[in-house]
């Protein structure tokens, strides 16, 4: 893999340290605002709407710039945003800076993509988005229990401090090895890319993607809660059994950039069964402390497994149709499924069968993106046939 692909790794370590660090600094913040936990958590909620808001909007402004311009741009937007982070004076500026932040979030993933999968052959291009989204899981095993340990130790705006350093080491790194010209920047009108977006093959990628990772979040935003009530742990072994969790988001993530590159359907549809088996299987394994361990392994490999194929997935779909943009919404989706998952899950310990069935309830969202993935290859198989058949009747009437 090329240094480029590296210097896009360290990107997206710096974004998702910033999406998640905040999870584990709810208590600073709020004392230190003087706002409620419940506010804080907001903070969370404020930057997905900015990704979902921004990716779009930040892939269609910056359509016609070459693509190791707009990588840049983001990741000064980034850089900056985290510096008003750690200045900002109250909760509302945090917020705003929140936002504005995010902004860069989904654009520098769904053109990271494009840039990644031009920078090597056509048979390692799955891999190479599995390499770019490694930064993503590296953030979640190392960057956010540090970042974390580093708020809780010197205050929650030396953990923004410590994130805008990494924005400008990753600036320093993408103008120093992603080359230019890279990738010849989008050309047609993003109106019609935008509504080539809505044909069935492309919206029912989406579509998938939200579901496949509504699943993985209906549990693991109240996996703390599973392990101490449910499994018996102590608080205290909250932290290292979210680090095999990581341990398991790395693994697979590179898996199913290699099962995607080998066949890509294939490792959609498997990848969504799997995810939809071990949150079943977990049902029966949370009451045994071992069992609960390696299922938390096995949930992070399945689920981040279904990203590199989901990713592949919807850039093809939208060949000719502003891949970009279809990128950049498919990353927006992701962050629609997290919020979606965390409602659900929600809505079951609340109203439901409680804590205990968070697990089984959560399992029938992969299986619902299984069904929605094979009703988008029968339209696509359809429309192929349909295809060959009007020229060939066309030529038959000549």
């Amino acid at each position: 893999m090329p240094l480029a692909l590296y210097a896009l790794t360290a990107g997206a370590f710096g974004i998702g340290v910033t999406e998640f660090v905040i999870m584990g600094l709810l208590l600073e913040v709020s004392t230190d605002l003087g706002v409620s936990i419940p506010a804080a958590g907001l903070l969370i909620s404020g930057y997905a709407l900015g990704v979902v808001v921004g990716a779009p909007v930040m892939t269609v402004m910056t359509r016609r710039w070459p693509r190791k311009t707009v990588l840049l741009t983001l990741m000064l937007i980034f850089t900056l945003g985290n510096a008003a982070c750690a200045l900002a004076p109250s909760y509302a500026s945090l917020m705003m800076a929140r936002v504005v932040t995010a902004f860069a979030h989904g654009t520098f993933f769904g053109v990271g993509s494009v840039v990644a999968t031009g920078l090597v052959a056509a048979d390692r291009r799955a891999s190479a988005i599995a390499v770019m989204f490694t930064g993503l899981t590296v953030a979640n095993i190392l960057g956010v229990p540090f970042g974390t340990w580093l708020g809780q130790m010197l205050g929650w705006r030396a953990t923004f401090w410590a994130v805008t350093l990494v924005g400008v080491v990753a600036m320093a790194v993408i103008a120093l090895f992603v080359p230019r010209g890279t990738s010849a920047p989008d050309e047609g009108d993003w109106r019609s890319d935008l509504r080539a977006l809505t044909r069935p093959p492309v919206f029912l990628g989406l579509l998938t993607t939200v579901l496949g990772f509504g699943g993985l979040f209906a549990v693991f935003t109240y996996i703390a809660p599973l392990l101490t009530q449910i499994t018996g742990f102590e608080d205290a072994s909250v932290s290292p059994i979210l680090l095999v969790f990581g341990a398991g988001l790395i693994a697979g993530n590179l898996i199913g950039g290699r099962l995607a590159d080998w066949r890509l359907v294939p490792s959609i549809l498997g990848s969504l069964a799997v995810l939809a088996g071990v949150l079943a299987l977990m049902t029966f394994a949370i009451h045994d402390q071992i069992a609960t361990v390696a299922f938390v392994a096995l949930l992070g490999a399945a689920a981040f497994a279904t990203v590199p194929p989901l990713q592949m997935w919807v850039l093809e779909k939208a060949v000719g149709a502003g891949q970009s943009l279809a990128s950049s919404f498919n990353i927006a989706a992701f962050n629609l499924g997290n919020a979606a998952g965390a409602w659900l899950g929600g809505f079951v310990i609340d109203h439901g069968p409680g804590l205990g069935a968070v697990t089984w309830v959560a399992a029938l969202v992969p299986l619902s993106a299984m069904l929605v993935a094979l009703l988008a290859l029968r339209l696509d198989s359809r429309r192929r046939r349909n295809a060959d058949v009007i020229p060939a009747t066309s030529g038959a009437c000549d």
